[in-house]
């Protein structure tokens, strides 16, 4: 009877062992939960493994897109670097990697300049058709490649722009303005207007309240949309097969051309670098995403 009351009493040793198993039980996620988990990391297999199997093709040593009987008995003789050191060496390459630095670099700056004011003017809610304009510079986004290329390049032979860096520069910051709208308007979406209203009421100018009040503040946005304008003008193809001479081919360009002309796994060791450009962009993006969402909180 004594031992009864003390392992029934509070805190005796029975409650203890309940309240254990009541924690483990909690911990332990429901079945729905395992077969979601399950399902979404057969999604994300099925998704990424074409991608990530270019990775080891590209160290083939044999001329193959295809896995060698060497390559799948580890031996080290068919596995090399000789794509790798075919695409540093080749001046083809190298004329690639310039012209997609050029005009990605100089389309992000020009798409960031207008996508971020045009953000800020869609910001004002006294701006009259605020949808219809807003609808009108997120149309490339829309608008099915093939077209916009095709338009672009009619347009831009009329006015002797085509096959030329600057033709290209501009037709890529169209494409790429979209993404800075939205990321900008996104960011803007959570500005404090009041923080601009005080600074004008002390005396500052426009410019001086958007550079030192309103830029700051919105940077991870802008910086966003500008990594995603030069992400897509660095991998846009359709555009550039339109559009492009000898001297302008991008690294997209040339990897086309490599298909089509000549099968090497070269392409494979320019791929890898594409791929890895691309992982370490997202990892920027969130980075910055991450400090946007701590300095809110």
């Amino acid at each position: 009877m004594t031992a009864g009351g003390a392992a029934a009493r509070p805190g005796g040793p029975a409650q203890r062992s309940r309240a254990a198993l009541g924690r483990v039980i909690a911990r332990r996620p429901p079945a729905g939960a395992l077969l979601q988990g399950a399902f979404c990391s057969l999604v994300l297999a099925f998704l990424v493994a074409p991608i990530l199997v270019i990775i080891p093709l590209s160290f083939n040593a044999e001329p193959y897109f295809t896995f060698t009987e060497g390559m799948l008995r580890l031996d080290s003789e068919a596995w090399s670097l000789r794509w790798y050191r075919q695409v540093l060496g080749d001046r083809t390459w190298s004329l690639a990697l310039a012209n997609s630095l050029l005009i990605g670099v100089a389309a992000t700056a020009l798409a960031t300049g207008l996508g971020t004011l045009a953000a800020l003017g869609l910001s004002n809610p006294a701006m009259p058709l605020r949808r219809a304009v807003m609808g009108l510079l997120i149309s490339p986004m829309v608008t099915p490649l093939v077209i916009a290329a095709a338009g672009m390049f009619f347009f831009y032979s009329t006015v002797g722009l085509a096959q030329s860096h600057l033709g290209l520069i501009l037709a890529h910051a169209a494409l790429g303005t979209p993404f800075v709208v939205i990321t900008v308007t996104a960011t803007l979406s959570t500005f404090d207007v009041n923080l601009t209203r005080a600074a004008a009421s002390l005396g500052a100018s426009p410019l001086f309240v958007f550079r030192r009040v309103q830029l700051p503040l919105i940077a991870p946005g802008v910086v966003s949309g500008a990594l995603f304008a030069f992400a897509t003008s660095f991998d846009e193809v359709v555009v550039v097969l339109f559009m492009a001479g000898t001297n302008q081919r991008t690294i997209p360009r040339q990897m086309w051309t490599g298909v089509r002309e000549q099968i090497s796994p070269a392409i494979l060791a320019v791929a890898t670098f594409l791929i890895v450009f691309a992982v370490l962009l997202l990892a920027v993006v969130a980075w910055l995403r991450a400090r946007a969402g701590g300095e809110r909180a």
